[in-house]
């Protein structure tokens, strides 16, 4: 009788420099706004633990020319006390203070007008949270620029885009240039992730049409995006990369979430 073939799981390794590296793994965060500032806090308190078990842990910079408004406060991680300020700037002395990081805020855009340093642009992980859909489409030719052009200590190997709208969202992984995998018995070690922008492009435009006028007022605010979206969304994704820090092996890439049924969708590696 014919022994029938068994088809492997398919599974990501994960590079191994974020696994036992020599300096703290740089990433950069771009959008500190509701999602980008729960992020950040995710992304301390990974640092702490990190380090905690023998890890160089994280350095991070995070990206965003936009102040603190009173449409900001509630939904998002800012007091009275901070109005005017830039965003970035006000979470990160907040968790420097906190936590003894000297990580760094960038008041700028991540575009191609604002970023003429290959050094600053470039991070090994890339984590964007912003509204638009050609923000992303920028961001990806970033990166594959980067990629082209950038052979530095923080060239970079992994982007992971949070993206919402009012009650649902993903978080997709992709990887910028083949990360080598070892040979596998057991799996079927995959070395591309596919891109959001190239995976997902249909969706994406057809959400272009959404609105995405500044809100005046925290009501306004909630009309748009639920109270708990970004939380939730930043949350689930920090699980991801403390799994691709702790374990070393990805069976999914990313999520679907929608919380109006309280439903997340796991994306598998493929």
């Amino acid at each position: 009788m014919k022994k029938q073939k068994v088809k492997k799981t398919a599974v990501h390794i994960v590079q191994k420099e974020l696994l036992q590296p020599y300096n703290p793994v740089t990433i950069n965060l771009i959008g500190a706004g509701g999602t980008g500032g729960q992020l950040l806090t995710a992304l301390a308190r990974m640092n702490h633990a990190l380090t905690a078990l023998g890890h160089a842990g994280i350095f991070v910079r995070v990206f965003d020319n936009d102040i603190v408004d009173t449409a900001n406060l509630g939904r998002q991680l800012f007091t009275t006390a901070e109005l005017g300020q830039y965003k970035a700037v006000a979470l990160i002395n907040r968790i420097n203070r906190f936590f003894g990081t000297n990580w760094k805020a960038e008041t700028m855009r991540y575009d191609k007008s604002s970023l003429n340093n290959m050094d600053l642009a470039s991070a090994i992980i890339t984590i964007s949270c912003v509204d638009t859909v050609a923000a992303r489409y920028e961001i990806a030719e970033i990166l594959q620029q980067l990629t082209n052009h950038y052979s530095g200590r923080n060239r970079v190997k992994y982007w992971l885009d949070f993206g919402n709208s009012r009650s649902s969202g993903q978080v997709i992984l992709s990887t910028l240039e083949k990360i080598r995998q070892p040979a596998s018995e057991q799996y079927r070690p995959v070395e591309i992730l596919p891109l959001v922008t190239d995976e997902y492009k249909d969706l994406l435009e057809a959400s272009e049409d959404a609105d995405e006028t500044p809100s005046c007022s925290l009501a306004e605010a909630l009309s748009k995006q639920d109270l708990f979206i970004n939380s939730a969304l930043a949350n689930c994704g920090a699980s991801l990369l403390w799994q691709m820090f702790r374990e070393g092996i990805l069976f999914n890439r990313g999520f679907f979430l929608n919380l109006a049924d309280f439903r997340t969708q796991p994306l598998k590696v493929a």
